[in-house]
C-alpha cells in the first residue's frame, strides 16, 4: 500500500479519498497495513481514515482502552470528521465501543469484526516469549484461519515487537485494561446500526462472542465467513468488503428514502 502517512500535529494516519468519514482502527498487533484491500476498495466512494493508534507511546497510566479512546476523540474533534462511520478489529473494536458510547452523537454507524470487549483469549495462555521466533509464528498463525497467511514479513514484525521489553510491557498493559473493561452492561446504549463481520474460525474471539455481540447492540446485524479467523479484512477481503458495502448501501438507501 503506497498510500502517503499525513501527520497533523502528533497525529499520524492515513486520508484517502472523498465522502462520508470511514474511519479504521486497528488491533493491538495490528498496523495501517492491515487494511490495504479495504482502504483501495472504498476509497472511491468513502473519505477512509486509518489513524496510527499510539499503542506504545502513552504514559503506563493511560496505556488503557480508554487511553486510546481518548487519543481518537482528540484526532477526530481535530480533524473535524463528523457523522463517521467506525469500523475496529480486535483491540481496535473495542476502542471503537468505547469511544461510540461516550460520542454517540459523532458516529453514523459501526462496524465491528474480530472486537474484544465481551471476550478475547490474546496470545494464548501465556506472555509472549522474548527471543523465541517460532513461539511467535506459531502465536501470529492462529491469528488466521490459513497459517500461511503469517508471512515472514508479519511474523519478523510481531517478533519486534515481543522481544523489546518495553513494548512487551505496554502490550499486557492493554490487554489486562481490555480484559478489565468488559463492556456487557453498556452494550445495550449503542442505538447506531451495526455490522458484525466475524471469521468463523476465529479462536482469540470466537463466534459465540460475536453471536452475544448481537444479542446485546439492539439495531445489530451479524455476518460469518467461512474458512476464517480473526482479521477477517486481511484473510477474505474480497468477502468482507461485499459484506461493507451491503451493510453501507443500506444505510444510504434508508437515509435517502427518509
Amino acid at each position: 500500500m503506497e498510500y502517503q502517512v499525513k501527520q497533523d500535529g502528533k497525529f499520524k494516519f492515513l486520508e484517502e479519498g472523498e465522502g462520508e468519514p470511514l474511519v479504521l482502527l486497528h488491533g493491538l498487533f495490528g498496523a495501517l497495513s492491515n487494511f490495504e484491500h479495504l482502504v483501495e476498495y472504498f476509497r472511491k466512494t468513502y473519505k477512509v481514515i486509518v489513524p496510527m493508534l499510539p499503542l506504545f507511546d502513552l504514559d503506563l497510566l493511560h496505556t488503557t482502552v480508554g487511553g486510546l479512546a481518548k487519543f481518537i476523540k482528540r484526532f477526530i474533534d481535530q480533524r473535524e470528521y463528523d457523522s463517521i462511520h467506525l469500523l475496529g478489529n480486535s483491540l481496535g473494536g473495542h476502542v471503537a465501543l468505547v469511544y461510540i458510547l461516550k460520542n454517540p452523537e459523532k458516529v453514523q454507524s459501526l462496524i465491528l469484526t474480530g472486537s474484544s470487549g465481551l471476550f478475547e483469549s490474546g496470545m494464548g495462555d501465556s506472555y509472549p516469549k522474548r527471543g523465541d521466533k517460532e513461539y511467535i509464528r506459531k502465536k501470529t498463525q492462529l491469528t488466521f484461519y490459513d497459517p500461511k497467511m503469517a508471512t515472514d514479513e508479519l511474523v519478523d514484525e510481531c517478533f519486534e515487537i515481543t522481544n523489546n521489553r518495553y513494548k512487551v510491557i505496554k502490550i499486557i498493559a492493554l490487554a489486562k485494561s481490555a480484559i478489565r473493561n468488559n463492556l456487557g452492561k453498556e452494550l445495550n446504549q449503542i442505538q447506531q446500526p451495526t455490522c458484525l463481520i466475524w471469521g468463523n474460525n476465529d479462536t482469540i474471539t470466537p463466534p459465540f462472542v460475536a453471536r452475544e455481540f448481537n444479542s446485546l447492540i439492539p439495531n445489530s446485524e451479524l455476518h460469518f465467513i467461512d474458512k476464517c479467523g480473526h482479521a477477517p479484512m486481511m484473510e477474505v477481503p474480497g468477502e468482507f468488503n461485499e459484506i461493507l458495502k451491503g451493510f453501507l448501501s443500506r444505510l444510504k438507501s434508508k437515509a435517502a428514502a427518509v
